[in-house]
């Protein structure tokens, strides 16, 4: 497994941007997929993104052509890139990592690393 902290959430209002940051502890190589999943207490965990080794990204339907997930492999940094954001967007954000694949589909049940979250809230 590897530590992942994640970072910029924040609130912003229906329209407007974010971009939440992931990084993760040294591993011996970058070639495994990470992904963004989200989940509110209403809702079950719910796939956001996800990046494989090869850079292949998979999104939610709700999320396309809004988000935008990226790595640099250099700073061990995950991001997601999120634009015109709205209400229902608002949950609190995870990022996940597994090292064990190169191809991750877009399911919280493959991924076994974590980070603790960072919340997004969007008002209206």
């Amino acid at each position: 497994q590897v530590e992942l902290v994640e970072s910029g959430g924040g609130s912003v209002q229906s329209g407007g941007s974010l971009r939440l940051s992931c990084t993760a502890s040294a591993y011996r190589n970058s070639n495994y997929c990470m992904g963004w999943f989200r989940q509110t207490p209403e809702k079950e965990r719910e796939g956001v993104a996800s990046i494989n080794s090869d850079g292949s990204t998979s999104y939610a339907d709700s999320v396309k052509g809004r988000f935008t997930i990226s790595r640099d492999i250099a700073k061990n940094t995950l991001y997601l890139q999120m634009t015109s954001l709205k209400p229902g967007d608002t949950a609190m954000y995870y990022c996940a990592a597994e090292i064990r694949r190169w191809f991750c589909p877009l399911d919280g049940s493959v991924f076994t690393s974590w980070g603790q979250g960072t919340r997004v809230t969007v008002s209206s």
